[in-house]
């Protein structure tokens, strides 16, 4: 199965052309029921989906979560239906696999509130005919401009876009900054909003409860991601959460407090130790308490 940066890069393809173990099962629903919403990003679960849709969304509801963030594999409509006959919500949609206008049709249709970049410099890589992104500042700012203008159009359309990272945006560009840092400081607070994927500020070499607290009110949406140990560069093998190297209590604790707003569990593969279903009991059983 490709991975997920793959799996966005190839999607990306076509988007641009539109525009350029675990607890006993009782305890975990006990918990969900008092806790704050636990989501899951379908991609993680993408196999088992597509092997069996049904099955799946209703084994992550038994498991206890209560939301997916949304890829669309098939159509928003077939997807809406699946997911109100599981008892599942869908605040956010990633739009990269569609496009803007095709993905802000597909939100309306699942009814999101979130319009979320999965990988914007490979979008605007594709959109601008493959010129290759290279994490400077010059291109921070370009890619800043260019989620302003996602978000005036989302705004537009009743929605909160929302910009999602990987680890290459905590590249220095100099002036003590981040491509990540100028992101933030040249995107209208009101227009653009972040998904701080945790696990890939961490693979980046930063702190995601230090973003979480120096940016309170811009980051409504998380994914929560944990790697194993690697001694090869550029490479990033899943692992379950709290069986990796990301400590998620401290950040957590960051993250409600600067107002967090949707918690999405998104591993990574190679799914070798166990099933993707079976990774979200375990990631599920190890998130809540923290939740």
């Amino acid at each position: 199965m490709m991975n997920r940066r793959q799996f966005l890069a190839r999607s990306a393809m076509f988007g641009g052309a539109a525009w350029l173990a675990a607890s006993a099962p009782g305890k975990l629903l006990a918990a969900a029921a008092q806790g704050k919403p636990l989501g899951i990003q379908l991609y993680m679960v993408l196999k088992a989906y597509q092997d069996d849709p049904m099955g799946t969304l209703k084994t992550l509801k038994a498991i206890g979560y209560s939301e997916i963030e949304a890829i669309v594999t098939s159509t928003a409509k077939t997807l809406r239906d699946q997911l109100n006959e599981a008892g599942l919500g869908c605040p956010s949609l990633h739009f990269d696999s569609l496009g803007i206008e095709p993905g802000i049709e597909a939100a309306h249709t699942l009814g999101t509130q979130y319009f979320v970049s999965s990988m914007l410099p490979s979008f605007m890589e594709k959109m601008s005919g493959g010129t290759k992104a290279t994490y400077s500042r010059d291109d921070a700012k370009r890619t800043a401009d260019f989620a302003n203008q996602i978000g005036e159009k989302a705004r537009q359309a009743g929605l909160q876009y929302a910009y999602h990272n990987h680890h290459l945006e905590f590249t220095e560009v100099g002036q003590g900054q981040t491509f990540y840092d100028v992101l933030l400081k040249e995107t209208d607070p009101k227009l653009v909003k972040f998904e701080l994927d945790c696990g890939w500020v961490h693979a980046g070499g930063k702190n995601p409860a230090d973003i979480f607290k120096a940016n309170p009110g811009r980051i409504p949406l998380m994914h929560a991601k944990d790697f194993l140990p690697s001694s090869k560069p550029d490479e990033y093998p899943g692992a379950e959460l709290g069986r990796g190297t990301v400590d998620y209590k401290p950040i957590m604790a960051a993250a409600d407090k600067a107002g967090l707003k949707h918690c999405f569990v998104e591993q990574e593969g190679p799914f070798s130790r166990m099933s993707q279903l079976d990774a979200a009991r375990v990631d599920f059983a190890y998130l809540r308490p923290l939740r």
